[in-house]
């Protein structure tokens, strides 16, 4: 379900669909990194102004799904304008800052960027730029990265399925608005 904030900006409103905090798993897979899954808590938050704060943590995952190491942070503001174009800052743990454009698809919850600038550290990692695809799909936020480097053309390089982290005042605020006349047995509730 998607909820609309009463206090959200309106011209956010074509993005609420990523509001939320997320979390899942991936892979990760890129020449001269090892291969592995990964799990990935997303939150896409705003404050009435017009951009939503997004920050994303990954960690390497075990054969059997436990945390054995960080992999990556990014921090960020995501932007949309009026022909939905969709503009986003971000900067990432490992010294590199980015510029992403795009645009929301016509009538669907998805946007596709790609990167327009690229600043580096003298810290990070040899990277040129990349191409990233979000999108809302049976209630989960899916996406896939792409990113080149001088000696590696442009290839996906992670990939995740997140679902939507429901906390216990979203569970509050929706028990109070149920209504009243609720069946006693919840199976009339079904028929």
């Amino acid at each position: 379900m998607i909820e609309i904030p009463s206090d959200l900006h309106k011209d956010l409103v074509p993005l609420a669909f990523l509001l939320g905090n997320w979390a899942g798993a991936g892979v990760h897979d890129f020449p001269g990194s090892q291969k592995c899954n990964f799990g990935q808590e997303v939150s896409f938050t705003h404050d009435g102004r017009d951009f939503l704060e997004y920050h994303s943590r990954t960690w390497v995952l075990d054969q059997q799904g436990e945390k054995v190491r960080p992999l990556e942070s990014e921090y960020g503001y995501w932007r949309i304008d009026a022909d939905r174009k969709v503009e986003v800052t971000m900067v990432r743990d490992d010294g590199v800052v980015e510029i992403w454009y795009g645009e929301l698809a016509d009538k669907k919850p998805q946007i596709d960027l790609a990167t327009d600038a690229v600043a580096r550290t003298p810290a990070s990692q040899p990277y040129s730029g990349g191409k990233r695809l979000y999108g809302y799909v049976k209630g989960d936020l899916m996406w896939v990265g792409e990113k080149q480097t001088p000696e590696v053309t442009l290839r996906p390089y992670m990939s995740a399925q997140l679902k939507k982290v429901v906390t216990p005042e979203e569970v509050e605020r929706w028990a109070k608005a149920l209504p009243d006349d609720l069946p006693d047995d919840g199976i009339a509730f079904f028929k």
